[in-house]
Parts: structure tokens; sequence; C-alpha cells
């Protein structure tokens, strides 16, 4: 007798391909750093401090606060940022509040860990974000603002990275970025160009 159930595996959820997606990331910064001799991927010890450590998520709050203003003035005054916001709606879908956390939360950690906490002291500052722009390669010509963007912020992001000596801002602006910015894309049907 079969069950109706049996041998049925019901396919993965969208978060959990995320959480293996940017895990993969991570473990790979991780190998490149032990591959260095890091043993502190976060911090770099010649500039952290405790009084930046403690400073570095509050920065990361400001730039991320002043990044997604320039979103959404950008949606209001240009075309190209309309059309890339609805562009990003239709192929991102459906996604849950659980879902953009995760993905939100996700890719800031795996990313940072990668490009800025692995790849940037290997790589330098200009190597590491354009490996992190080419990341952000949408697909067709229609997305090249969106990796525009992706090449200022990472390098942004670096250099708060070497001036800061923590991870902390970048990674809490990532976050507050992609959070904010999935959030409106996902619950903001922008009515079509006339």
């Amino acid at each position: 007798m079969n069950l109706p159930n049996q041998g049925y595996e019901p396919p993965q959820s969208r978060a959990t391909l995320i959480v293996g997606l940017y895990s993969v990331l991570s473990i790979i910064a991780i190998l490149i750093s032990a591959g260095r001799d890091d043993v502190d991927i976060y911090r770099i010890a010649e500039v952290s401090t405790v009084g930046k450590l403690l400073l570095s998520p509050l920065v990361g709050v400001g730039l991320a606060l002043g990044v997604v203003f320039l979103t959404r003035l950008s949606v209001t005054r240009f075309l190209w940022a309309r059309r890339l916001h609805r562009d990003f709606r239709a192929l991102l879908g459906a996604l849950s509040a659980r879902d953009i956390l995760i993905l939100a939360l996700a890719s800031s950690i795996g990313e940072e860990l990668l490009f800025r906490g692995a790849l940037l002291p290997w790589m330098g500052l200009w190597g590491s974000t354009t490996v992190f722009a080419l990341l952000h390669i949408g697909p067709g010509v229609r997305f090249l603002p969106w990796t525009a963007s992706a090449f200022v912020i990472g390098l942004v992001f670096g250099l708060l990275y070497q001036s800061l000596g923590d991870l902390g801002a970048p990674i809490v602006a990532h976050f507050v970025i992609n959070y904010l910015n999935l959030t409106y894309i996902v619950r903001v049907d922008l009515p079509a160009e006339s």
C-alpha cells in the first residue's frame, strides 16, 4: 500500500536556499582568511578599538538610512529608478516578511565576511569592490544602475571597514539597506509609465 506522502520530499523553501547560499559564502570567507593565517576575519587588529567597535554599528545605521533616502528619492525623480524598482519587483515575486528578514540578514553577513573581511585584505579595496559589483550584475542591461550603485556602496563599505577596523558598520549598513529596500520593492507597486 502506498501512503500519499511516501517518497515525496517538499521543495526547499526560499529561506533555506538563501541561508544555504550565504553560508557557503561565509565558509569561503573563513577559508580564505585561514589560508592567509588571519584568525580574526571580523576585525583589523591594528585599527580596531573598543570605542570603534561600539561606534561602528551606529555609523552603519546612519549610512544605511542615507542610502535608503537616496533610493526613495531616485524612485520619485528618475525613470530608470522606477523601472529598476518594477523589474526587481517582478524578479523577486512574492517575498514574505520572514523571507525579507532572512535574505537581508544572510546577505549582509555572508557578503561582508567575504568581500570586506576576506577579500579586501587580500585583493585590496578596488579589487574586492570590483568583485562585489560583479556579483550584483542583474539579468540584463536595465540592471546596470544596480551594479554601479553596488560598486559605490562597496567602496564606502570597504573604507568604513578600513577606517573603523571592524565589519560592524558594513554589516549593519548592508542589512538595513537590504531590509528596507526589499520591503519597499515588495510592498510598493509603482504604476506603469504612460
